[in-house]
């Protein structure tokens, strides 16, 4: 299993809050929900590795939001954390 967890910093939410009001994709939580994706799956590979597995199947992700808050008292913007999970089922696949 791979895990990783990580927090847009107040700037980039400020950032991303723009996108939002022009609408479309917004290209800051992207970014950061492909690292953090792509962070969780090396962590869970390196895991089987060690565990003496060649191979992963049945991968599958879960994202989730942790301890969102709001970025002050007078303000609408929320900071969030984001959870990613990284599920398989490490194997040794051999040659018949």
């Amino acid at each position: 299993m791979g895990v990783t967890v990580r927090s847009r910093g107040y700037f980039g939410a400020w950032c991303a809050s723009f996108q939002t009001c022009a609408g479309g994709e917004i290209s800051q939580y992207t970014a950061q929900l492909l690292e953090t994706r792509n962070e969780a799956l090396n962590r869970m590979v390196a895991d089987a590795y060690a565990r003496g597995a060649n191979a992963i199947i049945g991968i599958k992700f879960d994202n989730d939001e942790l301890g969102s808050k709001k970025a002050s008292s007078n303000s609408n913007m929320t900071i969030a954390n984001n959870a990613t999970i990284a599920v398989g089922t490490a194997v040794i696949v051999q040659k018949l």
